[in-house]
This record gives structure tokens, sequence and C-alpha cells, in this order.
């Protein structure tokens, strides 16, 4: 493990901000592993239980306790460690949270990363700075594919307003001073929804089912449509490691910011995230089921009218001349009713079938993998949005165009052939009825 990122963490001081949480216990705890003298500096231990607590991280790291937002304390902690690392955890993490505390929320998020950024403007030896925002820093203009480091950033609630302003202080010290500081690397990194065990957090969709469902209680869910870039934790935490070592060893450009996600097929919505843990837990059918069970009922429905409307359609003589023969209602269906019936549907039954084909693209909000989903997901992925969609389009038209003209060839069999012979009879010896000559 201390070989991992080319050694470069071993022996050397980290010192993390905000390192008692979920995501700073899951740091403290790697970069221990890789070798590194841990720093942590944070304002209390966020949650009962605790992760920090349960794995005795204080007996295994240097831990000091003070607010983030005081810059002259937490400048004076990093001039006496002298850390070789600082990588900027510290935040107030919660959403809804950031409605109820909403001024905490903007001081810890804007004015502690200003405290951060002041501290590392004052270090005279070489250090390599990781500071981390979030995904929500972006202005979120509801668009189907994920964000770009050049995107525009902003917010329209108080949490991601809190990070974009964050993403300003961060960019302004930057060309203010901390480019001219050959002994400073620096990279920004933006992360989305981390999940993993140790997360006790208030308002977390994961551990808010694990509660309810443990219960037998509903989840309550705020927004089921929200797509979110889900991630292990350990995906994220990896991501920040390899740009710090990336940033010492000069891989990377000094200054950048970087987006750490899953692929584009991996995104969920918050409802996808919920059907699957429901599943899981065997409370809810898998995505497959459920899909067949609305195309099933949806499509029966349409078709028992159809089929209703064929059998209704032939006339009622044709039953009683059946009947006067001595045919039974068995043989009066299958023989007589039937076969004009499905002549006489068979055209709806082809728009209803072509109809399913393209439906099916609905089936993507409940996490089927179909055409459509996946044509999301590669262009999300390639950033090939026009030539992603007109491929699925070409690909539809060919499915519909061949499954109507196959109807149509089927309709012309059952219709039989154009040219007709026509018998004679008793009355008409000769074979000529109503002026049409026998041939």
């Amino acid at each position: 493990m201390i070989m991992a990122y080319n050694n470069i963490f071993n022996k050397k001081k980290v010192l993390i901000t905000g390192n008692t949480g979920f995501k700073g216990s899951w740091l403290c705890t790697w970069l221990n592993m890789l070798g590194a003298d841990v720093y942590g500096y944070s304002i209390n231990i966020p949650t009962n239980p605790s992760m920090y607590e349960v794995i005795h991280l204080d007996e295994k790291i240097h831990q000091h306790y003070g607010d983030v937002q005081n810059k002259e304390e937490l400048n004076q902690y990093v001039q006496e460690v002298k850390p070789d690392f600082i990588i900027h955890l510290a935040a107030q993490a919660l959403v809804l949270t950031s409605y109820q505390e909403t001024f905490d929320t903007i001081t810890t998020n804007v004015v502690g990363t200003a405290a951060v950024c002041e501290a590392i403007k004052n270090i005279t030896w070489d250090c390599t700075c990781v500071l981390i925002t979030s995904d929500k820093a972006y202005d979120n203009v509801e668009w189907i594919w994920g964000y770009r480091e050049t995107d525009r950033l902003g917010g329209k609630d108080i949490y991601s307003g809190s990070k974009g302003a964050a993403e300003l202080i961060i960019k302004s010290y930057w060309h203010s001073f901390i480019q001219n500081m050959p002994n400073i690397k620096f990279g920004v990194t933006r992360a989305g929804n981390v999940i993993g065990g140790g997360d006790w957090a208030k308002d977390r969709i994961i551990v808010d089912c694990v509660k309810a469902f443990s219960q037998g209680k509903t989840v309550e869910i705020r927004s089921p449509k929200a797509t979110r870039p889900w991630q292990h934790v350990l995906e994220p935490l990896s991501g920040y490691l390899t740009l710090a070592q990336y940033l010492a060893e000069g891989k990377v450009e000094n200054g950048e910011a970087f987006n750490f996600g899953p692929k584009a097929e991996q995104t969920k919505t918050v409802f996808e995230l919920v059907q699957d843990l429901a599943e899981l837990w065997g409370l809810d059918l898998s995505p497959f089921a459920a899909a067949l069970l609305i195309v099933s009922v949806n499509t029966g429905a349409y078709m028992a009218e159809i089929a209703r409307g064929g059998i209704i359609s032939i006339d009622k003589g044709q039953t009683e001349a059946a009947q006067s023969i001595g045919m039974t209602h068995w043989q009066t269906m299958t023989t007589v009713i039937l076969p004009q019936a499905i002549r006489n549907i068979l055209p709806s039954i082809g728009n209803e079938f072509v109809v399913n084909i393209k439906d099916t693209s609905v089936l993507n909000v409940i996490s089927v993998t179909e055409l459509f989903f996946m044509s999301k997901s590669a262009a999300g992925t390639y950033m090939k949005y026009f030539e992603v969609f007109f491929i699925t389009c070409v690909i539809y038209f060919v499915l519909t165009f061949t499954v109507t003209r196959l109807l149509l060839v089927i309709e012309k069999k059952i219709d039989g052939p154009d040219s007709f012979i026509i018998h004679g009879s008793q009355t008409t010896p000769e074979g000529i009825i109503e002026g049409i000559e026998e041939k």
C-alpha cells in the first residue's frame, strides 16, 4: 500500500481540514496506510455515531480542534506543522441544513475557504494544496449532460451559492497571489454525491433509506427526479490523492480545476437509487420486471379494445348463418368470425407494435438499460450529442420501417390473390355470374 501513488505521501506531513467528517475520516485512514504523518484540523466531531470515533482515529493522527474561519489560529497551526500537503475538506456540506443555518453555511464555506487560501499565501516552504468544493458550484441550467470544468459557476440555493462563491475566492487568491509563488502547487476539485460506509450524517438518502427500511417505514424523497453523479467515497478520494501526486510531480497544470465523477451511464436519479436499494432490500421489483409489467398492462388494455372492435365489426348475420347450419360457438368464432376480424384489426395491431417500439424509450426513467438510455450515456460520455442521437434516430427508423413492411406483407398474404376465378353454379351452368365470364 505504501508504494501506491509513487510513494509520494510516505513520511510526508499531510494536513486535512474537516478531517473528522465522513470523507475526512476515510482520507485520514487511507493516508495513514500510505505512511503519511497525518494532521487534522476540525471544529468538532459532526455526527454520533461517528466513523472518526469508531475506528479511533484520534490515536492514529495528530488532531487539532479549531474553527476554519479563524484565520489567525489556522495560519498559526499551518506554520507550526509546516505540511508538505494540504487537503481542504472543511465545509457545511448539507443542502437542507443550509436552509436552516444559512449564515453559518455561507461563512463556513466562503470565509473558511478564504482563511485556508490566506494560510497558503503565507507558506514559505514547498507545499502541494488541493481544495475541494462541490459539483453544486456550477450554475444548474437543468441540462441532461454533465458539467465541464469551464462551465459557468453559480447556484440558485444557498448551499450551491456558497460553493460557487468559494470557487470565486479560490480563483481570486490564485490569480492575485498563489500563481506567483513557485513553492506552491495548487489544484481545485469538484465531486458529486458520495456514499459509503461510515456516513451517519442526517438527511442523507442512503442513511435515511436504511433507517426507514429497517423500521418498516416509508422513505420521504424530496427531489425524486434529480439526477446525481453517485460515487463510492473511495472514488473521489482516490482522485484527490492522484491530483495531489500529479501536482507534486508536475504532471498536471498548476492552478486548474478538476471534476471527479462517475461515467455518464452510471448516473441515477434519486428515485432510481432508492428503487435499487429497495430491490436489494427485497422490497421492490427489478427495473426489467417493472418495465415488463408496465408495457404488458398498458399494451394489453389497447389490444383488448382493438380485438373487441374487430369482432363486433363482423356482421351478426354471419354468426346467425353459421349457427343455422349447426356450427358450434367455437366453430363459428374460429372459422368464420376471427379470420375476418384479424384481417380487419391487423393495421391497428401493427400501429400498436410500432408505438411500443418507440415508447420503450420512456423506460429509461426507471433505470431500464434500453436504446435511449444507452444513447444518453454515450452522448454524455463522449460529448457527441448530435452524432449519437442521429444514430439512435436511424435505429428507431429501421426498426419501425421493418415492422411496417413485414405487416404489409402479412396483410397481402391474408388478402389472397388479386385475381379470382368465379365458378359456375347449378342455376348458371355456363359459369357466368353477374356478367363475369368464367375462366
